[in-house]
């Protein structure tokens, strides 16, 4: 598109017109209810995962994957810093809004990037420490260097990024990641692109002034509003996967069947909507974060009873 803002440009002032930073502004900078999302999900894979572990390597695994989390989003916010600086949503961040230097975020993220992923190395296990470093790699330069600015896709194949905790999870608890962390792995993939794009649709106008390439932006409220509702009937089928291969019991299958067709059902509003409605998009977004926290705590709960029964 040729309205992106390039992120070269310097922001207004200049690195010496920022005040000195504090520590909740380095603590905005690792974006804190993204990573309590990721090690939500990176917690219920350990603790799904066969095998066992012990329970301080667990919480040091726990607190790599954090900082890990953390350091991703420093880095996104260093190289989207002039993006966040005309979007509304994105104004108070710590870059745009004068409180870090860009250099400093940068050097910061690459900093805990090395220590999370060498902390979980020692703590854990090559494979998940590995996970870990792709993660960060695929969110940083695949998604938000590539995808973001240049394509409509960037939502779905970027979301792999956000897919991958409770893999990582899984591989320390059990040194491996066979299929059952990849349906978990596919949960939280294919949940992402309705999950954003509802976003998207009620703040189209930010992306559009920032010369994201969103989907609303490129193909259209319309196109938008049947993608979600096609992402919403797959996910829902997706959403009781663990089940049907055996990975948990009916407590899982009656949250997830249940959740899932809030989900279609908050999608086909949101399908069904006209042009410039926005409350059904705002509905299922924030139904959105409790249909992905609903599944893994029953993973979580199902697991509990399984073992208890």
């Amino acid at each position: 598109m040729s309205n992106v803002v390039s992120n070269t440009e310097p922001q207004p002032g200049g690195d010496d017109a920022y005040a000195m930073a504090g520590p909740a502004d380095y603590f905005a900078l690792l974006k804190p209810r993204v990573m309590s999302l990721v090690v939500f999900t990176a917690f219920v894979g350990m603790a799904v995962a066969p095998g066992s572990i012990n329970p301080a390597l667990a919480i040091v695994s726990l607190l790599a994957i954090a900082v890990g989390a953390g350091a991703s989003g420093a880095l996104n916010m260093w190289w989207d810093a002039d993006i966040d600086a005309v979007m509304t949503r994105t104004l108070s961040r710590p870059i745009p809004a004068g409180r870090v230097p860009r250099a400093e975020a940068a050097a910061f993220g690459g900093f805990l990037s090395a220590l999370s992923v060498a902390l979980l190395a020692l703590a854990s296990n090559y494979l998940a420490a590995g996970l870990l470093a792709f993660t960060i790699f695929f969110y940083v330069v695949i998604y938000s260097m590539w995808l973001k600015r240049s394509t409509p896709q960037n939502i779905v194949i970027g979301g792999a990024a956000g897919a991958l905790p409770p893999v990582v999870g899984w591989a320390v608890t059990s040194g491996s990641a066979p299929l059952e962390a990849w349906v978990l792995f596919a949960i939280i993939f294919l949940w992402t692109p309705p999950h954003f794009w509802a976003l998207a649709l009620y703040k189209r106008g930010d992306y559009e002034r920032a010369g994201v390439p969103m989907m609303p932006v490129v193909r259209g409220e319309a196109s938008t509003r049947k993608q979600i509702f096609a992402y919403a009937v797959v996910l829902a089928a997706a959403g009781v996967a663990p089940y049907v291969i055996g990975m948990s019991g009916l407590l899982y299958l009656a949250v997830s069947a249940a959740f899932g067709a809030g989900f279609v059902l908050l999608s086909w509003r949101v399908l069904r909507s006209v042009e410039g409605e926005f409350g059904p998009a705002k509905k299922l977004f924030r139904f959105s974060l409790l249909y992905l926290f609903a599944l893994f705590a029953a993973l979580l709960a199902d697991k509990w009873v399984m073992a208890n029964v």
